[in-house]
């Protein structure tokens, strides 16, 4: 495939910068031309250009493309038609799905919003909006296709208003002892669930045969397995011991499940190289710290510019319950961290020029330091595309990239990787442990970088170690 020549390169290079494509789009866009000038290049078309777009699209969807891509690469083609000398006009309808006629009419661009501009008469309004908890927690609403998809419902107003106020002290005491808001959710979700069990019965009146009774009905009648007991169990535990002050109870007589002896899976380097080739930026940039630096996905999607210190060659976490711990940057992917770094820089004046209210902070941050959600020090490394809108103060702030996103994304590599085992993106920190472990790191050393408090957490992938030459047990049938 011949490199896209640079004259058209340049001219293009400007058509993308005058429609205020985003930074992380652009090599999106370079990558749809590529294979535009590819196409028309091996096989012989129609001279009208409506025509050899509309071949093209309907080469991509042969290949599985996706009706977005499909989107994205019919706006890439039409900005370069429109810096060809002697273009004509693209056709009415390209597509017969109305997304892609959305987009090749230019009333949808795909994988990115409309400019905003300083004096703009109303706020831009992103599919994120801006769930408020009780006592100050800010978090974007977690949004599902099709539909908007609001997680953090369980903190909403019920027509209890007792029970609102327990939630309501239960976010409280969260928020003070610095837990995580993936434990709040939980937490939270958990006691709306027991609050539906009881019939919103008085929070006053709760005692442990209550608790007893919800968590046999947990195990017996819902058979929930051995994690979600558990973490019913410590749901209700924080709820009696530090919002109601209640007595517990021990509850040793309830029907608990039994504990699975878990042995995480593990990819050999060719099937990571596979999965990472099915994906794009940035998700393929989270990926592949998550497998050079052990990384959590809300580990790698949290990461702010401060955390990189590329003279050093380190890289600082902020893991769960606020632990700090360092790992190194892996040397091979250094080249394409540089680069999003730059693209995060010219994010940053625009987001500026635009007049936005920078990025989110933790706690407060920002009252402590008014500059810091505006300091480049402060912005996500990995940030969200579009814009989030507050509706308690009327301001549009930029989120890190959703690690329910980057979920979904890589699912979908792993289905088209055609993989025989099971994988999620919490996979590849399995692989950085294990794969640690077989280069000759001891736990020890593998503990302190995964950020494990307990060394029993660690020694479970000693468990995926294939055995040593010599020492495997044979199959009688391979005797």
């Amino acid at each position: 495939m011949k490199p896209i020549p640079s004259d058209v390169l340049g001219r293009f290079n400007n058509s993308l910068m005058q429609r205020n494509v985003p930074l992380f789009s652009r090599s999106d866009y370079r990558k749809w031309l590529l294979y535009f000038l590819d196409f028309r290049a091996k096989y012989p078309l129609p001279g009208s250009q409506a025509d050899q777009v509309r071949l093209f699209v309907d080469k991509l969807r042969s290949k599985n493309q996706t009706v977005a891509q499909a989107g994205q690469a019919m706006d890439a083609v039409s900005l370069f038609i429109t810096t060809e000398p002697g273009s004509d006009v693209l056709p009415r309808s390209v597509e017969q799905t109305s997304t892609v006629e959305a987009i090749a009419h230019g009333t949808k661009q795909p994988g990115y919003s409309r400019p905003v501009t300083r004096n703009s008469a109303s706020p831009v309004k992103s599919p994120e909006m801006v769930c408020e908890p009780p006592g100050g927690l800010r978090y974007p609403a977690k949004v599902r296709r099709g539909s908007q998809y609001d997680e953090w419902r369980c903190l909403k107003k019920t027509e209890a208003p007792a029970w609102d106020a327990v939630i309501e002290k239960l976010a409280e005491e969260i928020k003070l002892r610095h837990y995580s808001r993936v434990t709040l959710r939980h937490y939270a979700n958990w006691g709306r669930k027991f609050q539906n069990y009881l019939k919103d019965k008085d929070p006053g009146e709760l005692s442990s045969q209550d608790v007893k009774a919800y968590l046999t009905h947990l195990a017996v009648d819902e058979k929930v397995s051995s994690s979600h007991q558990n973490l019913a169990f410590n749901a209700l535990l924080f709820l009696f011991r530090h919002v109601l002050k209640k007595d517990f109870g021990t509850h040793k007589d309830i029907p608990r499940a039994k504990t699975s002896n878990y042995i995480p899976s593990v990819l050999c380097r060719q099937e990571i190289d596979s999965i990472l080739a099915h994906l794009r930026h940035p998700f393929k940039l989270v990926a592949q710290l998550q497998y050079g630096c052990g990384l959590r996905i809300s580990e790698g999607c949290m990461l702010r510019v401060k955390d990189f210190n590329f003279d050093t060659g380190m890289l600082l976490i902020r893991g769960k319950g606020q632990k700090i711990r360092t790992v190194p940057l892996p040397k091979t992917i250094l080249p394409e961290l540089h680069a999003q770094m730059e693209r995060v820089k010219k994010l940053h004046d625009e987001d500026l020029g635009a007049g936005f209210s920078g990025v989110f902070l933790n706690d407060q941050l920002e009252k402590k330091y008014p500059r810091a959600a505006k300091d480049l020090v402060w912005q996500w490394f990995l940030p969200q595309e579009s814009l989030t809108f507050v509706a308690q103060t009327k301001e549009s702030r930029r989120y890190h990239i959703h690690d329910s996103r980057v979920q979904e994304v890589f699912g979908e590599a792993v289905r088209k990787a055609k993989l025989t085992k099971r994988v999620t993106s919490h996979t590849f920190r399995h692989c950085y442990a294990t794969h640690m472990l077989q280069a000759g790191y001891d736990l020890r050393t593998i503990q302190t970088l995964l950020g494990h408090a307990d060394i029993r957490t660690t020694m479970i992938y000693l468990h995926c170690l294939p055995p040593k030459p010599g020492k495997e047990v044979k199959s009688p049938l391979d005797f």
